[in-house]
This record gives C-alpha cells, sequence and structure tokens, in this order.
C-alpha cells in the first residue's frame, strides 16, 4: 500500500511477511469425514493450503508479548486474597505497543481494536520431489498474480512481467536449473514437464530478495531457490498441492502393552519441509479513542523488532513441527 493510502481517513502501512518451513507443518483444520483424520487448512474455492489469519495474528502477538514482558517484575508481594500478576500480564495490559497493535487484554477488549490486521498466509512455492536436482519449488500464474495484488496492498512493488498463462504439462524454468534432463524437461513425481520458452529467474529473484532471509545461513537455501523455482500451469500447481502433502499414520500405545489402543489410529497430514507462505500485515495508527499514540509505521517498526527468527505455527510442537523461518519486508517508508 503506497504511503498516501488511507483507510477511514488513516494512514496505513504494509509489510509482507514471508514464512519459510523449516520442518513439516501443520496449520490444522480440524477433523474430516475423508480418509485423512486430521487435514491442513485450504482455500474452500481453489483447495490450496492456508494458514488462517487468526491463528497468523495471536502466534505474532504471543512473540511480541515474550519480547517485552522481560520489563516487568511479577507481583510476588501481592496482598493475599488478590491475584498475583505475572510479567506476561502486565506486558498483555500495560505495555503500550504491544497493546496498540493487538488490542487490550480480554476485559478490556471493549475499549479499542488493535491497529494489526494480518491475513491468511497464502502459499506461494510448494516443494516436489524432482528425479533430477533432488526437489524443486513449484507456483503457478494464479498465485502470482495474487502476490502482485497483495505486494502493491503491502506498499512494495510488485515482481516484473507475471506470466498469464502456462500450457499444462509445461514448465518456466530459471537459467541453470540443476531439475532439467537434457535440457528439455523436468520430471516431477511421475509427471514430465516440457520447458517453456520463457524464464522464471526474475520472478525467483523477487522472492529471494523480498521473502526469504538474508543472512549468510539461507545463502545456500537463497541461491538453490534462484535455480529451482519452477512455474506450472494452474491445474498442474493444484494437483500437487493436493495431492503430493505428506500424511503420517499416528497412533497411541497402550502403556503397559505397548500394543496400539483401540482406536488410537489416525491420519495426519502435513505441508512439507520448504514450503513457502506470505501473509499481509497492515498497520493503522493506534485506534484508542483519544486519537494519542503510535503510528503505523511505528507499531510495524515494533512488531518486526519484536519478531524472532523463527515462528513455531501449527500443531506439534513437542515432535517439533511447525518451525518456520520469518522475515518481514515493508512497504515504502516503513
Amino acid at each position: 500500500m503506497s504511503d498516501n493510502t488511507k483507510s477511514n481517513g488513516r494512514e496505513v502501512k504494509g509489510a509482507l511477511l514471508g514464512i519459510h518451513a523449516l520442518t513439516s507443518l501443520h496449520p490444522g483444520s480440524g477433523t474430516a469425514l475423508g480418509t485423512v483424520d486430521l487435514p491442513v487448512q485450504r482455500e474452500r474455492h481453489t483447495q490450496w493450503p492456508i494458514i488462517a489469519g487468526s491463528a497468523l495474528k495471536g502466534i505474532l502477538r504471543d512473540a511480541c508479548r515474550e519480547r517485552v514482558k522481560g520489563d516487568y517484575q511479577d507481583d510476588d508481594g501481592a496482598e493475599p486474597g488478590k491475584n498475583k500478576r505475572t510479567r506476561r500480564d502486565k506486558a498483555n495490559e500495560d505495555h503500550p505497543e504491544l497493546v496498540a497493535a493487538f488490542g487490550p487484554a480480554t476485559a478490556q477488549s471493549s475499549e479499542h481494536a488493535g491497529a494489526v490486521s494480518v491475513t491468511d498466509a497464502r502459499l506461494l512455492a510448494f516443494p516436489v520431489r524432482s528425479l533430477k536436482g533432488v526437489f524443486a519449488w513449484v507456483s503457478c500464474p494464479a498465485v502470482l498474480d495474487r502476490l502482485g495484488r497483495d505486494a502493491v496492498l503491502a506498499g512494495i512493488q510488485a515482481p516484473d512481467a507475471l506470466p498469464r498463462t502456462v500450457p499444462d504439462n509445461h514448465a518456466l524454468v530459471p537459467a541453470g536449473c540443476p531439475c532439467l534432463i537434457d535440457d528439455t524437461q523436468v520430471v516431477l513425481e511421475e509427471f514430465d514437464f516440457a520447458r517453456s520458452g520463457a524464464d522464471s529467474s526474475g520472478l525467483a529473484e523477487w522472492v529471494t530478495e523480498h521473502l526469504l532471509p538474508d543472512t549468510s545461513e539461507y545463502a545456500g537455501t537463497r541461491e538453490r531457490f534462484r535455480k529451482q523455482f519452477l512455474i506450472l500451469s494452474d491445474n498442474d500447481f493444484t494437483h500437487f498441492v493436493r495431492h503430493a502433502t505428506e500424511v503420517s499414520t499416528r497412533i497411541g500405545l497402550n502403556y503397559e502393552t505397548k500394543t496400539v489402543k483401540t482406536g488410537a489410529l489416525f491420519y495426519q497430514e502435513f505441508l512439507p519441509t520448504e514450503t513457502l507462505f506470505y501473509a499481509v500485515v497492515l498497520a493503522n495508527p493506534t485506534r484508542t479513542r483519544s486519537g494519542n499514540g503510535s503510528t503505523g509505521t511505528e507499531l510495524l517498526n515494533f512488531v518486526r523488532e519484536c519478531l524472532p527468527p523463527v515462528l513455531q505455527i501449527g500443531g506439534d510442537e513437542t515432535i517439533g513441527k511447525g518451525l518456520c523461518r520469518v522475515r518481514i519486508a515493508c512497504g515504502k517508508d516503513a
């Protein structure tokens, strides 16, 4: 969103939040009636995986709260009969930027809304097994068209020359891609794709510069993404994100006999390691009734400074699932 854009007369600042899965990810949608008992969240009309904005905003708030709670001390000397206030409680209720960004605690929620808005995280690049080059990230014109719109919403210049269509069974491939066979085709899972005449290097470079971390330990990943980012047709991309996820069999054991408990067998869906999402983050000025407080730029910078390099998103934290490397790329003048 450009720096002149206003919502209800209020200046709004934007950013893109890049989310790169370091381990398998389960943004769960609850139980289902199909073969998979615990599927991932998906858009209704496309069936592409998403991470709900409500969950993502809660994760961001908790990360910021953990960062600022060190400024407070617990009420160890609270009077008998009075509830002890922890540092977390104080941060949640008292820290001005945290309350301005995400809203007051539940008991005071009617006072004003938080100034920070977070959209659903949308799938940008999905890793698929390749006959050569181990794997490739795949995307499609419909996903990239959305990315262009969302980048403008966040105040970031959209990628140049977005592809409008790609024929089925074809792929736009970047220069020097190690997945190419005889420089003419790639084989993903059991399907072969002819190399299209166009090149996806420019788009791969844009994603690398805006959504992947720019730290030294990510140099290899950034270089690999530049060479292994393929653009397929909308139909081919949709097939992979529907049918090439990980489905794991989970069981519960009887503690004494170490045999499977009756009815404790279930199937759970995960998005694979290396999946890349992005979300739009928008920040209004403080929404208190007085109108006094932080600007959208200040609140966006507060979130960016509090954000740790790695967030845990989705279920199964205790078995290492959902660890994601994140990066915020702010828009113009933010």
